[in-house]
C-alpha cells in the first residue's frame, strides 16, 4: 500500500528539470534593476512630455511663452485624416520591407561565404565587416553621397551618368538611401548568422551528402531549419532598426533630395517640428511611430520567449 502510494506520488511530482524551470531564480531580475530604472528615468519624461505636446495646441507663440491650449485627440484626427501622412507611413513601411528583405538574403549569402573561407580571407572579410558596421551612420551617408555625386562621383564615372543626379528623382534616391542601409545592416546579420553555422552538425551534412542530398537540399532541409530561431529575430531586429531610419534620409535629402517624395515617418515629423513650427502635429506623429516601434517590439520579445520555450 505504502508502495504503491509512493508510485503514485512520484508519478504525479514533475521531474526535475520542470522544477528547475518553474522556479525563476530573482537575481538576474535585480541586477536588471537598475539599467531598467536609468532608461525609464531617461525615456520616460521625454516621452511623457511627447504624449503631452500631441494633446495640445503648440506652435511657435507656444515657444515664447503663450500658455499651450489642451485639444485632446484634435492633432491625432488631423494627421489620420491627411492623405499624405497615410503616403509616407505607407512609403516607410515599404521601405522598411525591402530593407530588411535585402539585408537578410545578403547576409545569409556572406555568412555562407564566410563559411567556406580559409581563416585568413576570413579574418580579412570579418575585419571589413566589423568596420563597415561600426561605422557612424552619418559618416556612412556622407561617404556614399561622394560615391553617387553629381559631377565627381565614383558611381556616375562607372555608369557614364556624369552630370545626372540620383537624388532628385525620388525612386534612385531611395535605392542609394537602400544601399546605405543594407551596406550598413549586413556585417551584423552576415556575423551573427556565421557564428550559427559553426554551431551546426558537420556529420549531420556529411550524412545527408553520402544520402545523395544536393548543397541546396542541405541548405534547405538542414541549414535553414537549424538556423530558423536566429534567423527569426534578427529579422524582427532589422525590422526594428528600419523602420526608424533618419540619418540617411535626412543627409541625402539635404544632398539635393526632394524632401516631400521622399520623406519617411521620422524625417516627416522632423521637418513639421522644426520647419514648420507645428509642435503638436509633429509630437502626435512620433507618438504613433513610438506606437508602432513598441507593438514590432512586444512582437519581438514574445517571439524572443517563444524560442526559449522550445
Amino acid at each position: 500500500m505504502t508502495t504503491a502510494v509512493g508510485d503514485a506520488l512520484g508519478a504525479s511530482a514533475p521531474p526535475e528539470a520542470e522544477r528547475r524551470r518553474r522556479r525563476r531564480p530573482v537575481l538576474p531580475y535585480l541586477l536588471l534593476t537598475p539599467a531598467v530604472v536609468i532608461l525609464a528615468a531617461m525615456l520616460g519624461y521625454p516621452l511623457y512630455r511627447l504624449g503631452v505636446l500631441s494633446l495640445q495646441d503648440f506652435g511657435l507663440p507656444q515657444v515664447f511663452g503663450q500658455p499651450a491650449e489642451w485639444v485632446g485627440l484634435d492633432n491625432y484626427a488631423t494627421i489620420l485624416r491627411d492623405g499624405y501622412f497615410w503616403t509616407v507611413l505607407w512609403r516607410t513601411v515599404l521601405f522598411c520591407l525591402v530593407n530588411v528583405a535585402l539585408t537578410m538574403v545578403i547576409g545569409f549569402a556572406v555568412a555562407l561565404l564566410l563559411n567556406q573561407l580559409g581563416w585568413k580571407m576570413r579574418l580579412l572579410v570579418s575585419t571589413s565587416l566589423i568596420l563597415a558596421w561600426a561605422m557612424p551612420a552619418l559618416t556612412a551617408t556622407i561617404v556614399w553621397q561622394w560615391i553617387f555625386d553629381t559631377q565627381y562621383g565614383l558611381a556616375n564615372w562607372a555608369l557614364g551618368r556624369q552630370g545626372e543626379s540620383w537624388l532628385a528623382d525620388p525612386l534612385s534616391f531611395l535605392g542609394v538611401a537602400t544601399i546605405i542601409v543594407v551596406w550598413m545592416g549586413v556585417p551584423f546579420v552576415a556575423l551573427t548568422l556565421f557564428a550559427g553555422l559553426t554551431q551546426v552538425s558537420s556529420e549531420i551534412l556529411e550524412a545527408a551528402e553520402v544520402d545523395g542530398a544536393s548543397s541546396w537540399q542541405r541548405l534547405r532541409d538542414i541549414v535553414v531549419p537549424m538556423l530558423k530561431p536566429l534567423l527569426l529575430i534578427l529579422t524582427s531586429l532589422s525590422v526594428l532598426w528600419d523602420f526608424r531610419v533618419f540619418t540617411q534620409i535626412y543627409v541625402l535629402q539635404r544632398a539635393g533630395g526632394i524632401s516631400r517624395d521622399t520623406n519617411l515617418l521620422g524625417v516627416y515629423a522632423y521637418r513639421i517640428s522644426i520647419g514648420g513650427s507645428e509642435f503638436d502635429i509633429g509630437a502626435a506623429v512620433a507618438i504613433v511611430m513610438v506606437a508602432i516601434t513598441i507593438l514590432l517590439t512586444i512582437a519581438y520579445l514574445r517571439e524572443m520567449a517563444r524560442q526559449e520555450d522550445l
